[in-house]
């Protein structure tokens, strides 16, 4: 299954009030923590998408539902294709820690993901480009392949001065890296202080619903 390039908005509409516990309250227009990665447009009125989308709004998943959502919500946010992220699940499947967590850590820890949760892209989508183009170095040396993991002590530095351009047009220096990441504005050098915390991941996502899917399949 390839990756989703169809209108944004439609997406997160659908997810929209959607709790990882199947109700549908707490609805919000925002998309802070609907799909960070994916989008960051306004959803515009409060409805599913669609000439039906009040009564998407008001409808009661199974737990296959669910469980399917909440697989969804991980694909549309981190870009990944069907895939991708079975492999990501068979991974975390391995680890000796929490399988759950594993999966996230795994996708939070992409050097596309870095990118992104330092500031110096809008989504995720951006941040892949930012990567492919060849803008970025780590400790040194030019990578341009987006699934690169990240380890705490990483250096990010831009590799061109298109990039740096890039990075002052988004006024960088106006937004805050997550707690496990740093950037130096001065020297434009961004730092892995640590891996990923649970806290600190911006989507609203159960996990354990993700691994429970695949489970089943794997």
């Amino acid at each position: 299954m390839s990756r989703y390039r169809g209108p944004k908005v439609k997406v997160l509409r659908k997810f929209i009030g959607i709790q990882s516990d199947g109700g549908s309250n707490n609805r919000t227009t925002t998309t802070e923590h609907i799909l960070p990665g994916f989008s960051k447009k306004s959803i515009g009125k409060l409805s599913g998408p669609g000439q039906h989308g009040a009564q998407l709004m008001r409808k009661k998943y199974s737990d296959y539902g669910r469980r399917l959502l909440e697989k969804q919500k991980l694909r549309y946010n981190y870009g990944l294709t069907e895939g991708q992220l079975v492999e990501y699940v068979k991974v975390a499947l391995r680890s000796d820690a929490a399988t759950g967590f594993m999966l996230l850590q795994q996708l939070e820890m992409r050097l596309d993901t870095i990118v992104f949760s330092m500031g110096l892209a809008r989504t995720i989508l951006s941040a892949r480009q930012f990567v492919t183009h060849g803008h970025l170095c780590v400790n040194g040396k030019r990578v341009n392949i987006p699934s690169y993991q990240c380890v705490p002590g990483d250096k990010i530095t831009l590799k061109t001065e298109k990039a740096k351009r890039l990075i002052r047009e988004l006024d960088q220096g106006q937004q805050t890296p997550q707690t496990h990441l740093s950037w130096d504005v001065q020297t434009q050098t961004g730092t892995v202080n640590n891996f990923v915390s649970r806290s600190s991941i911006q989507l609203n996502i159960d996990e354990l619903l993700v691994v429970e899917f695949y489970s089943r399949k794997l």
